[in-house]
Order: C-alpha cells, then structure tokens, then sequence
C-alpha cells in the first residue's frame, strides 16, 4: 500500500554526502517506496561530485563546503555555508519538485530555522536526532560555556518546532521527552539498522592480513571522539610488549583525526602492524574486508555522547557475523549483547587482552558471531525499523 502516494518530501543533512550516508538514504529509499516524492539536500564528498543527480527516483541535491570543522571557531565558517546552500537549494527544490515536509537530519541543529520558515506557509517539519550536540561538544572540546548553552537552546527550539520527531535509540527518546519536551507519541525510535538483504555471501581473502595469521577490523569515522588512537595503543600492547607479530589491523574510516592517527603509529613504530584505507566508497569491499576480520573493534571514548549513541559499526559487525570487543558503554551493549567482550571504558590495554582472548578461542568466535546475527535478523534489521519511520510519517500526516 502506497500510504505516501502524493505526498513529497525534502530530506536535509548537512555532514554526510548521500547516497554514502546510509541511514538517510534507506529513509529515502523507504519513504520513496511508500509512494513519496523524495529530494535529498546534502554536502559533496569523495566519490559525491555532482550538484544534482537522479538515483532509484530520489533526486540529490548536492552543495559545497568550505572545510570540516576540527575547531570550534571553524564552525563558524562550516555552518553558516551549509545553512546558505541548504536555503539556496530548497528554494530550488520548492519551485522544482515541492515538498510538503522538510526532514531534517543533524548535526547541527540549525536547520530547525528553515522549518520554522516553511512552516509559514503549510509545511511540516520532523526533526530526526542523529547527534547529541551539546555532548559532541564537550567531547571535543572538554568545556561547557556560552557555546554549550547555545547547543542546548538549539536543540530545544528543533524539538519544539518539529510536528514529529524520530530517534535513534531509547536514550535519545529520553532526551527528546526531557530536554525537548516532547509528547511521548510524536517521538519514534527508528534505529540504524543494516538491510540484511544486500549483504550477500562473504568470503574471507587472505591478502587483506599482510601475511599474518590473524586480521583485526574497525570501520567507522575517526574523529577525535572516536578513540582510534585506542586502536594504535592497543596494537603496540600486541606488537610490542605482547611480541604477538601475527595480528594485523585494518582501519577503515576517514575524518578529521585520520592524519594524526598515522602519525601517532609511526611514533609507536607500529605502522606495518595497521593498513589504514581511508574512507571506501564502495559496500562490496567494506564486507569483503570485514569478511577477512577475525575480531571487529569498536573504540569509542567514553563520554555522555557516546554512551548513549547507537554506533552504525557494531551492527555492521553483527550482520556479517563476527565477534566484537568494544569499550563498556551503555548503547554499545544494548545493541550487541553477547556478541560482543567489553573493555573496561578507554583502557587499550584491557581492549588488547580481549582481543588476544577471542583469537585463541575459534569457537567463541563463531558463536558470538552467530549470536549478533540472530539478534540483526530477528530484532533489529531496517525491515523492522522502516515500519517504524512508516508510523512516523502516518502520525505526522494522521493517516492511523
């Protein structure tokens, strides 16, 4: 039943490119498959050049950015250039393809004033909390301050001004009923979950563990609040006090702190010992790498934010079946359960020692793989979570 026939949406997200970003674009794509007319504006990125382009019926409308913040006083020339283009570009998609509701994806929370703008004239906002600002900010910066209020007023203005909101996770619901006031039954929680249908078979490939026996996997950002640095400490532990010379890393991810990080490996003369890919546009070879792990790793510093993210890696690790060793933060267990040893927070050594458990151990391996599995295919697939965007968007046009 096409429930959206007639209806159009305009998606905004400011710090991905789409279709890379692929939690706004299995939105896209499902919402798209309800009958929606869906536009998409985003920023270009690697791989994301063109200004606009047509992909499954989605039309991307795509804009530059001046750089990616790593400062606080750089976030003054990132966002209000997103802000510009945002604005620019719907106007465009107004006069072109219309929406009906503008869907906006942080971070930042600025987006909420255009919103408020089409509000004006007829149009819905949803504001789908993806990042908690406020705590990105002390994690990066370790400070609160007039920033810091400023992060926390615009949060509350995008929850006010939003007819629905969509979250991540249940800590993030808390947050929209707390700090956003929100009613409980115009907040939904639709997780980050894999599409399970386009994983396909795995094959390991020896050549991505550079003649040793076994392979360690991370995938995700790395950003200064992603603790890859964990990730060099833990491997000079292996390599250097261990003397284990049969394990390789592999670092799959791009951001801000990926130059200091392989800088930080050659000062710990452990840059043999880890490939780092930078960011791989390509899902096929993400996998077929992932395949060839033995163990995947999540290094997320221990902070408010991360405590209560849902990390997109862990269930990517799950649905491919391997076992994980992350640091002991509330989201991270909720997702894996058993199929994941968890670190004590921010402690690369005990990370290590958990590493070195589960690649002596084959069969606790398969086993914790196959209970990350089960839990994605049977709980928390985009299957299950798209019905949940679906009652969202019937809420938020009352079609229930």
């Amino acid at each position: 039943m096409k429930e959206l026939n007639g209806r159009k949406v305009l998606i905004i997200v400011e710090n991905l490119p789409v279709p890379f970003d692929r939690r706004v674009w299995q939105e896209a794509k499902a919402l798209k498959n309800l009958g929606a007319t869906v536009s998409v504006i985003c920023p270009k990125g690697k791989g994301y050049k063109k200004s606009f382009e047509i992909i499954q019926k989605i039309a991307i409308y795509r804009h530059n950015l001046p750089l990616e913040a790593r400062r606080s006083f750089e976030y003054l020339l990132e966002y209000p250039a997103a802000f510009f283009w945002e604005s620019i570009l719907s106007m465009k998609c107004l006069f072109q393809r219309g929406f009906d509701v503008i869907h906006a994806c942080d971070p930042p929370d600025l987006l909420f004033i255009i919103g408020a703008f089409y509000k004006l004239f007829g149009k819905k906002f949803v504001f789908d909390h993806h990042d908690l600002n406020p705590e990105l900010y002390l994690a990066k910066f370790g400070r609160k301050g007039i920033i810091y209020k400023i992060l926390l007023l615009l949060e509350r203005l995008s929850y006010r001004i939003s007819d629905i909101s969509i979250v991540t996770n249940e800590s993030f619901r808390d947050i929209a009923l707390d700090r956003g006031k929100k009613k409980p039954e115009d907040v939904f929680v639709v997780r980050s979950g894999p599409e399970t249908e386009r994983i396909g078979r795995v094959t390991p490939n020896e050549k991505y563990k550079n003649g040793r026996k076994y392979l360690v996997g991370y995938l995700g950002v790395i950003g200064k609040q992603d603790g890859v640095h964990f990730l060099v400490e833990a491997c000079d532990y292996l390599v250097n006090k261990k003397k284990r010379k049969d394990i390789q890393f592999v670092c799959m991810g791009g951001g801000t702190e990926l130059e200091n990080i392989k800088e930080y490996a050659r000062e710990r003369n452990v840059c043999d010992y880890i490939n780092f890919t930078g960011m791989i546009n390509k899902r096929k070879l993400i996998f077929d790498i992932l395949g060839s792990t033995d163990v995947c790793i999540a290094t997320d510093v221990f902070n408010e934010m991360n405590d209560r993210s849902t990390m997109n890696k862990i269930m990517e690790y799950m649905v491919i079946k391997k076992a994980i060793v992350q640091f002991d933060l509330k989201e991270g267990r909720r997702t894996a359960g058993g199929a994941s040893l968890y670190a004590k927070p921010d402690d690369p050594v005990d990370m290590a020692e958990k590493i070195l458990q589960l690649l002596k151990d084959p069969k606790k391996r398969k086993e914790m793989g196959i209970i990350g599995y089960n839990r994605i295919i049977n709980k928390m697939a985009w299957k299950y979570e798209k019905e949940n965007l679906c009652k969202a968007y019937r809420r938020l046009f009352d079609l229930e």
